[in-house]
């Protein structure tokens, strides 16, 4: 070993003055500002320019200020339409009837709403009586 290094100081940090930082902010926030142009001229890091500063110091839009006004939102006029009635509900429909005829001549009646299983029971039960 035949170096050695001696550190005498640590390098610290440059600290702006709050003037400072608001007159850099006020100048990356004008319409047509370069904001890494102004901060390498002043010394600065960009992203501590651009977003810390500006956010801290609340000098500069999140949004550029050169966005056309015609693109802001506006209110839109809304209009509330009379309560339209309830539709009347569907009426029941009337009795039907089934009729089936086999092909033996046997015939089958069924009124109303039968259940399904039993009528394949009776259907199948008819057709085998039949062959």
């Amino acid at each position: 070993m035949d170096r050695i290094e001696v550190i005498t100081s640590v390098e610290r940090r440059r600290k702006h003055s709050l003037a400072e930082k608001e007159r850099l902010a006020m100048a990356a926030a004008a319409p047509g500002a370069n904001v890494v142009k102004i901060a390498q001229a002043a010394g600065v890091d960009p992203n501590l320019l651009l977003y810390r500063w500006r956010r801290a110091l609340s000098t500069a839009p999140l949004i550029s200020s050169e966005l056309d006004t015609r693109d802001a939102p506006t209110f839109v006029p809304l209009t509330i339409a009379a309560p339209t009635p309830a539709p009347m509900p569907a009426s029941e429909p009337g009795p039907s009837m089934i009729t089936i005829e086999f092909a033996g001549g046997a015939r089958m009646k069924i009124e109303g709403a039968p259940d399904a299983k039993i009528l394949a029971s009776v259907i199948g039960a008819l057709s085998k009586a039949e062959r």
